[in-house]
């Protein structure tokens, strides 16, 4: 399921409702970590990218949903699934994570997409955001899943117009 055999990148979003503004003190220990972590990301076998606004810090400045200030994006590429994974549930990552209700606000639908983009190819906000929306329109299927229901990477090689409409600059 890696590119090495598909031409294929796996992109994933998540999307959470802070439970205060980004400069609060009730933030103040999440917004210390995102250095750490995304720097954990980034060292981390089989990642490929990140998105980040024009701070180029973190993606806290992007707003998917533009009259949210409350909405907050991470989308991020990886070689496989395998990788993706393992940086979420066995790396020091897993220790904030275990953390998200203090700072986010619990969802009862999707909040997070993983997908295959072309290799070389990088997710814009709107494009992962159609994702998300796909998963809660659908369900999980071979354009949006979920770690628990994941799909393999399109077989052949892939081309720059297998990529979905919506798809733009990154992080735009």
């Amino acid at each position: 399921m890696t590119d090495f055999m598909t031409g294929h990148h796996l992109a994933q979003v998540n999307v959470g409702r802070i439970v205060a503004p980004l400069d609060s003190p009730e933030l103040a220990d999440f917004m210390a970590q995102l250095p750490e972590i995304n720097a954990l990301a980034e060292a981390s076998p089989g990642f490929v990218w990140r998105m980040v606004d024009d701070a180029g810090e973190d993606a806290t400045g992007f707003r998917p949903d533009g009259a949210d200030d409350m909405l907050l994006i991470n989308c991020s590429v990886w070689e496989s699934v395998e990788a993706l994974r393992d940086f979420t549930y066995h790396s020091d990552h897993l220790r904030v994570l275990s953390r998200r209700r203090e700072w986010f606000h619990r969802v009862a639908e999707a909040y997070q997409a993983l997908w295959w983009i072309p290799a070389g190819h990088l997710p814009s906000v709107a494009e992962a955001m159609e994702r998300v929306a796909m998963i809660r329109e659908q369900g999980p299927g071979p354009l949006a899943f979920t770690f628990r229901s994941p799909f393999p990477a399109p077989s052949g090689a892939a081309r720059p117009d297998d990529r979905l409409q919506g798809a733009g600059e990154p992080g735009q």
